[in-house]
């Protein structure tokens, strides 16, 4: 039976949820979606069989998804098991080949776990929501082609090993945003020589928000009502960049797509630096615009990169 949920107006800002393991992240998304909740999206999906921060933008704040994503630190543990290799490189696909890993010591685990810190190429899994010449690679995976050349250059910055019980090794990692993590338990099993695939995985922190400002799906489901007390702001998404308050006058010329001058004595508390940016509000403390500071014609101003009046 489908529940049936308030139709809500639209609201504008931030959602942390706590996604839990099975559905996907559009099927959460959808869960919103049935509440009224018609403009949304995301700051980075959580594959089906893992749980933790999702990031789900609302309203305006849809439009601040990129400049999330650029900044996206995120932080996961997981579990993998040695000695399997799927299709996935997890342990939702179908298993291609079995190993042995009784030979492999803790001090190789550790060593491997450490290997992943900092900037490499990474391979994409063959399933996955990467495109290939403009399709998602999992829908040429599930029709027989699977690409195996795609890469991306990612960063880890810190990997820790947190428990072992081989075949089963449990693990921390922060990382730039788009890291897969299958794609890293999957280059375990390749430098050990025996497979690897992940088990379990909880996304803890994404930037710039953690499990502890989440809520879970089960809550918004039982009280949907309360969906605006926790929908955050788009200033709190957005906790580096500098606040500028604008006059009624300059809030009507920045609609109109208009360069706002930097005042350097009303502006002081705020450093014109060309390239940096800064958060518009008008006179009610509304966010309306993300800008960057630029020089036009040798004049300092804050050019709008997104409006986000609706």
């Amino acid at each position: 039976m489908t529940d049936t949920f308030p139709q809500l107006p639209q609201a504008h800002g931030v959602l942390v949820l706590d996604k839990p393991r099975g559905p996907s992240s559009a099927r959460c998304l959808t869960t919103l979606k049935r509440m009224g909740q018609k403009k949304i999206g995301h700051a980075g999906t959580l594959d089906p069989m893992a749980c933790g921060v999702l990031l789900v933008l609302l309203g305006h704040a849809t439009k601040i998804s990129n400049y999330l994503l650029e900044a996206g630190e995120k932080r996961y543990s997981g579990c993998l098991r040695l000695g399997r290799v799927t299709d996935t490189w997890d342990a939702e696909g179908r298993v291609l080949e079995e190993k042995s890993w009784e030979h492999i010591s803790a001090r190789d685990v550790l060593a491997g776990i450490h290997a992943w810190q900092g900037c490499s190429v990474q391979a994409v899994p063959p399933f996955s929501a990467a495109k290939h010449q403009g399709r998602p690679l999992y829908k040429l995976a599930r029709a027989g082609t699977i690409i195996f050349s795609k890469e991306k250059n990612v960063e880890i910055s810190h990997a820790e090993l947190l428990e072992m019980q081989l075949p089963y090794v449990r693990f921390r990692v922060v990382c730039s945003s788009g890291t897969y993590i299958r794609s890293l338990a999957h280059s375990l099993g390749m430098r050990l020589g025996c497979g690897a695939v992940l088990t379990e995985l909880t996304r803890e922190y994404s930037h710039p928000f953690g499990l502890d400002a989440a809520c879970s799906l089960d809550a918004l489901r039982a009280e949907p009502e309360r969906l605006f007390e926790r929908v955050l702001p788009v200033t709190r998404a957005l906790p580096h960049w500098p606040l500028i308050e604008l006059s009624t006058e300059e809030t009507a010329r920045t609609r109109n797509g208009a360069f706002l001058p930097h005042d350097a004595q009303r502006m002081a508390a705020v450093p014109f630096q060309p390239g940096t940016h800064a958060l518009l509000q008008d006179p009610d403390k509304n966010p309306l615009a993300l800008a960057e500071a630029r020089f036009v014609d040798g004049v300092p101003v804050w050019s709008v990169l997104r409006g986000l009046w609706h």
